[in-house]
């Protein structure tokens, strides 16, 4: 190798060499960006102020709106393949406010599921089995106009026999990655952390969300439990 060839291989080299690390810095670069931009989000929306926001979206729409929105988002749900194939199917039963999830639940008995709802307590949730749509009419309401059970007793608990296939799960906002915004009592927190300590391979979650209750950003915490899929009203 004469001198002009070893200087061209030194120059190669170093140019190589450069471009390599200019690359790592810009990579560093752009991920600190990221997580700089994540905690500026942060500061600017809190969950408390974005709650408000979501709660006066919610107030704001016609029924007929919730109606039209709820009816498309049923039917997203009901021709899914995840839905077709669950046989445990957990579902909330809705509030005014929330994506209704009644039709799901009729036809949750009608094709010979099993079908888990939650029971709510100062401390905690737990689902349980409703056999039948008038197992479903008996139930006495709570204070926020829900039917749940009444006791546990006598009610078979979805993860001490067998685990769920399937978790409809409502939410103020999310996001389409799957990121949730609860009411802030941590109930669908809790239990899904609970449902990963038991290792169900199989479970799916899905959170129902009107078009209004979808959003870009979201402040997340260690604790909270994203969702698999968001279906919404759009196409």
């Amino acid at each position: 190798m004469n001198d002009n060839e070893s200087m061209n291989f030194r120059v190669h080299l170093f140019t190589l060499f450069f471009a390599v690390h200019i690359n790592a810095l810009l990579f560093y670069l752009i991920q600190s960006f990221v997580k700089l931009s994540k905690y500026i989000m942060a500061g600017i929306i809190t969950k408390s102020a974005l709650r408000q926001q979501l709660k006066q979206k919610l107030a704001n729409m016609s029924s007929e709106d919730r109606h039209r929105q709820s009816s498309i988002i049923t039917k997203k749900v009901l021709a899914s393949s995840i839905y077709q194939q669950s046989q445990r199917v957990c579902l909330y039963l809705s509030m005014d406010e929330e994506v209704s999830t009644h039709d799901i639940l009729l036809d949750v008995f009608s094709s010979g599921k099993q079908c888990f709802i939650p029971r709510y307590t100062a401390a905690s949730m737990e689902m349980l089995r409703i056999k039948s749509l008038e197992d479903y009419d008996s139930l006495p309401k709570t204070k926020w106009n829900i039917k749940q059970p009444e006791t546990s007793e006598g009610r078979e608990e979805a993860l001490a026999s067998g685990g769920l296939d399937l978790i409809l799960v409502p939410g103020l906002a999310f996001t389409q990655k799957g990121h949730r915004l609860g009411r802030g009592k941590g109930y669908y927190d809790t239990y899904l952390e609970k449902c990963k300590s038991n290792k169900l391979q199989s479970l799916v979650t899905i959170g129902l969300a009107f078009e209004e209750q979808v959003v870009d950003f979201i402040p997340t915490h260690e604790h909270d439990v994203s969702v698999d899929y968001v279906f919404d009203s759009h196409n």
